[in-house]
């Protein structure tokens, strides 16, 4: 298993009542996004507040997942509720600007 590599699920999201009502698929892409926090970090990809941030598509989420365009949307929607992401749209066909909070 050396040369294996995993995704981190945080123990908080399954023992913390704050997040009980999470589906277990959202914890997932959460998990994919901490994940690409670290390329972010890797990449320089700050704002002018000193805060990480990504792009994740709905297509790419969609392939990575195995889910529908309208569960990804959902799931999306339940980590933003939840405090869990920041999305910011920037429109015009481009990808939202995406902000993982750690727990």
């Amino acid at each position: 298993m050396k040369n294996e590599s995993f995704y981190k699920l945080p123990k908080a999201l399954f023992s913390d009542d704050k997040y009980k009502d999470i589906s277990t698929a959202a914890k997932v892409l959460y998990s994919l996004l901490l994940d690409r926090n670290g390329l972010s970090a890797k990449n320089g990809w700050i704002d002018s507040c000193g805060r990480y941030y990504q792009y994740f598509t709905i297509k790419e989420c969609k392939e990575k997942l195995n889910f529908g365009h309208d569960k990804i949307i959902k799931l999306f929607k339940e980590l933003e509720i939840n405090g869990l992401i920041i999305r910011r749209r920037q429109g015009k066909g481009k990808p939202s600007i995406i902000y993982v909070h750690h727990l």
